[in-house]
């Protein structure tokens, strides 16, 4: 593969799997805090999470075709228990580590990397690992997240 896409500038979207967007809503929204953009159903929810948004879906429905040609998104979807990481300052993890806590949430693993940072790893309801990391473990600061 040839050239170089540095025109690519970060994430905008991580997509997790959940059958039960009911839950989904409830850990997202209500436990992680997160602004609830829309939902659709059965099939999605979306909240924002800084400047990126986490789009929650219903793999049994994604994978049927959209059915729209004012919106031709296709099918798509996973198996299995997805990962995605919160960039948390190292002062936030103690508050993140009690709320968990706080609502029955079991704290997988408490785990300093080897320059230092520290990151938790939860599951949410549909068992996808949920982890919340200081950013300097991938070499950035808390304002370059």
């Amino acid at each position: 593969m040839s050239g170089n896409l540095q025109e690519i500038q970060s994430i905008l979207e991580t997509a997790l799997y959940a059958d039960d967007l009911d839950a989904a809503e409830d850990f997202y929204g209500g436990i992680l805090a997160l602004e609830k953009v829309s939902r659709a159903g059965n099939r999605h929810v979306f909240f924002r999470c800084g400047p990126g948004m986490v789009l929650i879906f219903n793999p049994n429905e994604t994978i049927k075709p959209a059915g729209s040609t004012t919106m031709p998104v296709p099918s798509h979807g996973a198996s299995g228990a997805g990962h995605a990481c919160f960039a948390v300052s190292a002062d936030r993890l103690p508050s993140i580590k009690q709320k968990m806590h706080d609502n029955g949430i079991e704290i997988e693993a408490d785990f300093c990397w080897p320059n230092g940072a520290r990151s938790l790893y939860v599951r949410d309801p549909a068992g996808n690992s949920i982890e919340f990391g200081e950013p300097r473990m991938w070499g950035f600061t808390d304002n370059q997240i």
